[in-house]
This record gives C-alpha cells, structure tokens and sequence, in this order.
C-alpha cells in the first residue's frame, strides 16, 4: 500500500504530528486530490487548543486542513464529470446525514499529500488562479461572502463595521465593497490591521480601545449608526462595543468563534431598537465559490496579497504556532506538501 505524509491531530492529547499514513483510495463517488496547496486557519489553531471539538470524528485522530485546492490523481466508481488531471478547491464540508461535517475537523482533510472528497463536494479551480489563493477560497473567502450577502443580508449604501481585520476581516472589507456597503468602518487593535483594512478599502479604520470610538461611528453615518456590524473576532467585548453603536434594527453578525458566553448589556435598549443577533458559519459552497471564482476572473477583487507565507508540510507545527501568536501579522500561511 502507498504511504503519504500527513499533519494529523491526535483530539484528545490535542498533539500534532507529521507522519506517514496509507494513501487513501476514492471508494464510490469519490474522488482522490493531490494536494497543491492547504491553507492554515485560525480554527485550526483553537482545534488543536482544546478550544473547538469535532462533533462528528469517528476516531480520536484527524488530519487537519479545510482549506484545499489541488488536482485530480484518481477517482471512484461512478464518477463523470471530474478529469484526472483537473485543477480543483475542495469544499470546506459536506452534508451527511442531514448535518455539515467540517473537513479537517470530522473527517480527514488537506493538511497531506493526498485527500479525499466527494464528487460533488469540489469546484473546478480556473488556471489563472494560483493554487495557494484557490485554497484559501473555500474558508477565509467564502465565510465572510456568505456572511455579507446571506446571514448579514448587507444592501448597497448600508453603513457596515468590522471588528478583526484578519485573515477573514480582510477579506471582509474586500467583498463589502464589492456589494456596495457605504460606509465601511474597520476596528482592530493592531496598527497593522488598520493599515491593511485601509489598504483593503475602508472607509474609517479605528482602534477597539479609542474612548471616543462610538461618536466616530456616529460621525460617519450621520449619526444614524450601523446597519450591520461584523464580529470576525469572536471575543465578548468586541460584541458589546458592536452593539453599543447598531441602528435600529441593525444587526450583529457572529462569524469568529468563541465557547464564551454571548450578553446583552440592555435588553430593553436591543428589543426596543428591534435589533438582531446572527449567527455564522461557512457558506453555501456551491453557490459561494463559483461566485468568488467569478468576481477574481472579473478583477472585482484580489486576494494576491493574502498569502503571507508558504510553508511544507513538514513545518506544519511552525505555521500553527505563528499564526497563534501572531508572528508577521500573518493573512494567511499556506502548506505545500
């Protein structure tokens, strides 16, 4: 039996190893990729914290990696459609038994030479995409795409804010220019973060700790507050200070996880104002990607400047750890096997 390298998570010491496992083979409607580029998340990084848990691991260890792009090496019975040879984004999940499995969290995912998926669970990647910006797609794209045009439902000229301009805040910004958000207000921390939200296309970019930042939003949207305010953070304080400057009915939108507790500090204030709290997560892939696909082909929007660095497989540990703390500022660190 052929063997492969793999970055694998061993769940319940939560310990990461690169090592050597058989090469799976594509059963029934499935399909083997060669791996070309995965990238590295800051779910990946909570995953092997303790901080996430699969909820559907058969096992008690999981190669990691949702983000994946590669080409075709082989394919099971049953399968048309999908060319040995062809240039590939695997989907960040599949349905299963009426429940989303996350790749690289409840079943075996990119961070490895080789990875399975269903054959209707990848989108065609067009060549003039390299695979390393293919691979964040189905994550770091497509999250905040979905979480803009579906969960936030964001109409042209809304006043929108986003809090944590990282590897999905960034990208946030991006795409909220895309669909016509005025204005677009960016707060985060990090000096650097507010740089590359500038860069990015927004309009006002503030500091969380700015004591005046709740008459700055107010400023800028003719005191009339925000439609919807983003939360890529996944950090309380950060949804507090959201909520203190929504419109009425404006809505909070919750893409970056956190196992903290989710308040309200006046629940008089939030009812009477008929606001909304959101929860997100993902995207409807199938619709998402080829509408990604589409607006980079169209020069609508450019993720070139994403990846931060590349890395082997072999140096998985490394990129994890950089992203934890934050080394460089990383957008996105990319595994090539």
């Amino acid at each position: 039996m052929e063997r492969m390298l793999a970055a694998r998570l061993h769940v319940p010491s939560r310990t990461l190893r690169v090592e050597e496992v058989p090469r799976p083979q594509p059963g029934p409607g499935q399909v083997l990729v060669k791996v070309e580029a995965a990238g590295v998340c800051l779910s990946d990084v909570h995953l092997i914290g303790g901080m996430l848990s699969p909820l559907f691991l058969r096992s008690d260890t999981v190669t990691l990696g949702h983000e994946v792009s590669g080409t075709i090496a082989e394919t099971g019975e049953g399968v048309t459609g999908r060319p040995v040879g062809g240039r590939v984004i695997l989907h960040a999940g599949e349905e299963r038994g009426g429940a989303v499995h996350t790749r690289g969290v409840d079943y075996d995912g990119g961070w490895a030479e080789y990875a399975l998926s269903s054959a209707d669970a990848l989108t065609p990647l067009p060549d003039t995409i390299p695979f390393d910006q293919g691979a964040i797609i189905p994550d770091a794209v497509s999250t905040p795409w979905g979480a803009i045009t579906a969960t936030g439902d964001v109409r042209p000229a809304e006043a929108v804010g986003v809090w944590g301009v990282g590897g999905l805040g960034v990208h946030a910004v991006q795409l909220l220019r895309t669909v016509g958000a005025c204005p677009i207000v960016a707060v985060d921390p990090r000096p650097t973060a507010r740089e590359r939200a500038l860069a990015a296309g927004a309009d006002l970019v503030l500091d969380s700790a700015d004591p005046d930042l709740g008459g700055r939003v107010r400023a800028v949207t003719g005191g009339a507050g925000l439609a919807a305010a983003f939360d890529f953070a996944g950090v309380p304080a950060v949804r507090e200070q959201a909520l203190s400057v929504l419109a009425p009915r404006g809505r909070l939108v919750l893409v970056g996880l956190t196992d903290r507790p989710l308040s309200v500090a006046d629940g008089n204030r939030f009812s009477y104002l008929q606001q909304q709290i959101r929860g997100h997560y993902g995207s409807d892939m199938p619709v998402a990607l080829p509408q990604i696909l589409r607006l980079i082909e169209g020069g609508r929007v450019d993720f070139s400047q994403s990846i931060s660095d590349v890395l082997p497989l072999a140096r998985a540990a490394e990129a994890v750890e950089r992203l934890e703390k934050k080394e460089g500022d990383p957008v996105r660190l990319v595994l090539r096997p």
